[in-house]
């Protein structure tokens, strides 16, 4: 049975965490974080591993910024649904979601050309193509430029170069360019790209960058805004059900734009490293990720903080029994989205669809991907759904603690093996040696060289020290839980 909380029982002036319990952690993840970009800038400009780096910071990127979506998805879920069980947690998801307007800071290097180049295929067509055809005459919109203006040098395409070798003018689309110097030039793409042409009025740069923009200033508004009504209340000397019908008509609001900002987080980010491919099921896959592995930090958080001796007396293991339930249902979602989505592709039979599995169904040389995707099958779904049926486990932290952890391990892999992959074919360069004729005598394969697995390690713990400092911040800044919520008895005093 659940523990019997009365009014007397809560603190008039709520509950905080004291500096002792917070400064040494956030000292080091500060420490660790500072560090970490001083190294992620020096990769990042580096010849050798700069390009390989840029696929590990987006990957670290997206993992930690799902776990802060999914703390804007149960802060506002919270409020739409207008749930009572919650509200001594509710806290621990608005600090959780509050992180995600941080996360802009991180997003800056994926707005700087030289690394958009390595990441984005559809960045570089566009580029060359404004290149391109002012160089010839006419300008980005197609209109013909006066007779009398010169033409630009510029190098026909992007690519890497062998000095001492001939002179490709004749290559060019379009004729009157003049090539910098006599060079073999091994081209990376193609003049014309019908694909994406038509889809230009999304995928261009200043939409793109718009959109990111818009991004963290619509949904990080949202959140500040839910996180300081609640916060308003604490200190309220006559509080009443105002702030929480405000709450709940603000977070009626919001939720349609966490829907659309997540899933075009997941287009522009992760599908957009491949502009070719597409899938519907996408931003479904993308949420299910955030909203249980979210609640998968939550049920840690909660049970860190309890150790610690906080939420004592409005949080019981009944409260740990129902995180756990929701976070069981959201594998069984996760599973049922994953496998639709690869239903539908395998089925409609869609070149530009199935090419994503296709590459995950391989090997690229240092890594079976077609391993690690079945495996994900089995690891991801299959163990952890058997494991949090018992309603013990979900009450028990011996049992459930580590079943936290090991999911988020999950979603790493999950994450992983969505982004990783692209990084092998979008790095290597398909060229051809010729003879004193001009005959081709072979073609090759150059690969960018990407020391790829220390870069991972090195951007996702620069990252995820950025996502703690951040998190325990927001953790001391405030009460940890609304004590003067008007449904915070029925929160304490939970049974199910």
């Amino acid at each position: 049975m659940a523990h019997h909380v009365t009014s007397q029982d809560i603190p008039a002036n709520g509950e905080k965490i004291a500096k002792k319990d917070l400064g040494l952690l956030k000292l080091i993840s500060l420490v660790v974080f500072v560090a970490g970009a001083i190294l992620s800038y020096i990769l990042f400009t580096n010849e050798t591993w700069g390009s390989g780096y840029a696929y590990s910071w987006l990957f670290a990127f997206i993992f930690f910024i799902t776990l802060a979506l999914g703390g804007c998805f149960w802060t506002t879920l919270h409020h739409v649904t207008n749930s009572g069980w919650g509200v001594s947690v509710r806290r621990l998801m608005e600090n959780l979601g509050f992180v995600f307007p941080f996360f802009a800071v991180i997003a800056i290097p994926l707005l700087i050309p030289s690394v958009q180049d390595d990441l984005y295929e559809w960045m570089n067509r566009h580029r060359y193509v404004e290149q391109t055809v002012e160089a010839i005459g006419y300008d980005k919109d197609g209109k013909e430029l006066p007779k009398e203006t010169p033409f630009k040098e510029v190098s026909v395409f992007n690519a890497k170069t062998v000095e001492g070798t001939e002179d490709i003018n004749e290559h060019a689309p379009g004729g009157g360019y003049t090539s910098p110097s006599k060079q073999q030039l091994y081209a990376t793409h193609v003049p014309y790209d019908h694909l994406l042409k038509v889809k230009k009025w999304y995928m261009s740069l200043e939409n793109w960058i718009t959109r990111v923009i818009l991004f963290f200033v619509v949904l990080g508004a949202g959140i500040f805004l839910l996180r300081k009504i609640s916060i308003d209340q604490d200190t309220d000397p006559n509080p009443t059900t105002r702030r929480l019908i405000l709450a709940r008509k603000l977070s009626c609001v919001v939720m349609p734009f966490f829907a659309v900002i997540a899933t075009f987080i997941a287009f522009d980010f992760m599908m957009g490293t491949d502009y070719k491919w597409f899938s519907t099921m996408y931003g479904v896959w993308f949420f299910a990720g955030c909203a249980l592995n979210s609640m998968a930090v939550l049920i840690l958080t909660l049970w860190w903080l309890r150790k610690k001796g906080y939420l004592l007396t409005v949080t019981s293991k009944e409260h740990h029994h129902v995180m756990g339930k929701l976070m069981h249902a959201f594998v069984i979602f996760w599973a049922y989205v994953s496998f639709s989505q690869f239903m539908l592709i395998w089925y409609a039979n869609i070149t530009e669809e199935t090419s994503y599995f296709l590459l995950r169904n391989a090997s690229d040389g240092s890594t079976n991907w077609n391993l690690w995707s079945t495996l994900l099958v089995f690891l991801h779904f299959a163990l952890p759904f058997v494991l949090l049926l018992p309603h013990y486990v979900k009450k028990t932290p011996k049992f459930f603690v580590p079943i936290c952890i090991y999911l988020l391990v999950m979603h790493i892999l999950d994450l992983y093996i969505a982004i990783i992959p692209e990084r092998g074919p979008s790095l290597s360069v398909m060229g051809k040696f010729k003879d004193a004729n001009g005959e081709v005598i072979q073609d090759i394969l150059l690969t960018a060289p990407h020391p790829a697995y220390l870069g991972d390690i090195v951007a996702f713990v620069t990252v995820g020290a950025f996502f703690l400092f951040v998190f325990l911040r927001n953790l001391g800044s405030a009460n940890i839980y609304p004590n003067r919520d008007p449904r915070i008895l029925e929160s304490a005093n939970l049974h199910n």
